[in-house]
């Protein structure tokens, strides 16, 4: 094995554990329109800090949201008007979910957690991007970077989701 190849695996290895150190969602795609469990996967705090506190942005057509509680975190949503109401179960529906936050908590930044949303998506196909603000005890990340291709990878990017058309989704047969 030559140097130079052993090298650029060292170099590899050696970056792997902060491109895992990003905000991220477990799935990451799903169906156009249908319902998603957003699991948001914390690896690390702020330059050594405890995370404290986690808001998630969330995006124009994602509607139905409701936070999984977390014990030691207080839940706090906040509110929008919807500029087209839609009827959910023969109930009108004028506002959505805007924002999810858990405060409270304290997440050692040798330690791991999850967050979790549950939601409605948009009907159109296409890459969405999450801006999610990790707030610690020093110190804050604002995961909202939305990465250019060609371009070098944002230090703090945003959380990619990716709404596939239903056709191309794997169906299962009846």
């Amino acid at each position: 094995m030559s140097l130079k190849y052993l090298a650029a695996l060292l170099g590899a290895a050696l970056c792997l554990p902060a491109a895992q150190a990003h905000i991220t969602l477990e799935q990451k795609s799903a169906v156009a329109g249908s319902s998603y469990k957003a699991v948001f996967r914390v690896g690390h705090g702020c330059d050594g800090a405890a995370t404290t506190a986690i808001t998630v942005f969330l995006p124009e057509g994602f509607v139905g949201a409701k936070p999984m509680p977390k014990a030691g975190w207080q839940t706090e949503i906040g509110k929008e008007k919807l500029a087209q109401p839609y009827d959910s179960h023969g109930t009108p529906v004028t506002e959505r979910a805007a924002q999810i936050s858990w405060r409270g908590g304290l997440l050692r930044d040798a330690e791991y957690d999850e967050f979790v949303i549950s939601l409605s998506l948009p009907a159109t196909p296409g890459k969405r991007w999450i801006r999610v603000l990790q707030q610690c005890e020093k110190g804050q990340n604002d995961w909202a970077a939305i990465p250019v291709e060609g371009q070098p990878r944002p230090r703090f990017p945003a959380a990619a989701l990716d709404l596939l058309p239903a056709a191309e989704a794997h169906v299962h047969p009846h």
